[in-house]
């Protein structure tokens, strides 16, 4: 008796996983490899509704899934990238035996960039808790000259992957300290955001190497977005506690430690690592790569909408209804 569901194409391979019938999954996928375009979209988009929700069902198949990043139909890459995205971020550790694949449609100059862009996004994912699988020197290149894109929405991607990379292995890109802060002028506020972080986290472990970018670091001190201009001052204060700082840009520092509380306190964490009079207790979720991990979501959703209500009555970071004691941005009691 065949007791595969009764469904439609698009919902049976859900179903499947969801019953716990791996085999009858991969042979559905095979199937579902012949079929015309719309039905693997269709089925497709199913799959990242139940990722969305239950990402741990797909580890075993996620090799069979590769073959639709590789179609000839540009939609269906497409949203099989976006599939990957939604796996690799809640499941990372599943998708290290894709990584060749991902980084292969990455390197790909051929290939829609916007495909490029998803699998950049999912590698960074993976790349937070399993450096040694993903961080290479290909890939930290090709996401390095993907900056240059003209589209904001690729170079967003790629500036966020450049994030959790750094994120999984600060001194993996130490020596790209200099070509990253040639894009800290970008247009995109995100991208701005994404590098200005990602030089912080450099400088969490490697500060010395942040003298490369100093000059940029200090421009963007007067950056319109308060988080960028917040990065620039972590990053600077991270500098200033290595022989490699001149020219200390003080004044500057000065004025901003009037500046809304995720910039002001970022401020004066510069200050005193410049004066030597850090406080006993610190700056608590300030240049360390743990605090950067916990707030860079929310920032980047504050980012994108900065009317939202329900923000932090300090630095104006949107907060869930139940949310945290202290803000996740600027550290500051609720």
């Amino acid at each position: 008796m065949d007791d595969r569901p009764s469904g439609s194409p698009d919902t049976e391979i859900a179903t499947l996983l969801e019953q716990g019938k791996e085999a009858d999954a991969l042979a559905a996928l095979e199937r579902l490899s012949t079929a015309g375009p719309a039905t693997q979209q269709a089925c497709l988009r199913s799959l990242k509704a139940a990722a969305n929700d239950q990402p741990e069902l797909f580890d075993g198949v996620l090799p069979s899934l590769t073959d639709f990043l590789q179609d000839s139909e540009r939609p269906v890459r497409l949203t099989t990238a976006k599939l990957f995205v939604t796996i690799s971020e809640s499941a990372p550790g599943s998708v290290v035996p894709v990584v060749p694949t991902l980084a292969d449609r990455l390197a790909d100059e051929a290939e829609f960039y916007y495909v490029r862009a998803r699998c950049a996004e999912a590698l960074g994912y993976v790349a937070v808790d399993h450096p040694d699988a993903v961080v290479s020197p290909e890939v930290v290149a090709d996401l390095r000259i993907g900056l240059k894109f003209d589209e904001p929405e690729v170079t967003e991607k790629l500036a966020k992957a450049l994030v959790h990379v750094a994120l999984g292995s600060p001194d993996r890109l130490r020596y790209q300290v200099d070509s990253l802060a040639e894009h800290l002028q970008a247009d995109s506020e995100l991208v701005r955001y994404h590098l200005s972080t990602t030089l912080v986290v450099i400088g969490s472990a490697c500060p010395e190497r942040l003298a490369d970018a100093k000059e940029v670091l200090v421009s963007c001190l007067e950056d319109e977005n308060r988080y960028v201009r917040g990065r620039a001052a972590e990053a600077l204060g991270l500098l200033a506690g290595t022989a490699s700082m001149e020219s200390f840009p003080q004044a500057q520092l000065d004025s901003l430690t009037v500046d809304e509380a995720f910039v002001a306190r970022r401020a004066q964490f510069a200050l005193s690592r410049h004066r030597g009079t850090e406080p006993a207790d610190g700056f608590t979720g300030i240049g360390t790569r743990d605090a950067i991990r916990t707030q860079t979501a929310d920032i980047v959703s504050e980012i994108r909408t900065p009317e939202g209500d329900g923000g932090c009555p300090h630095c104006g970071l949107s907060l869930p209804e139940s949310g945290p004691p202290l803000c996740p941005g600027c550290g500051t009691p609720l």
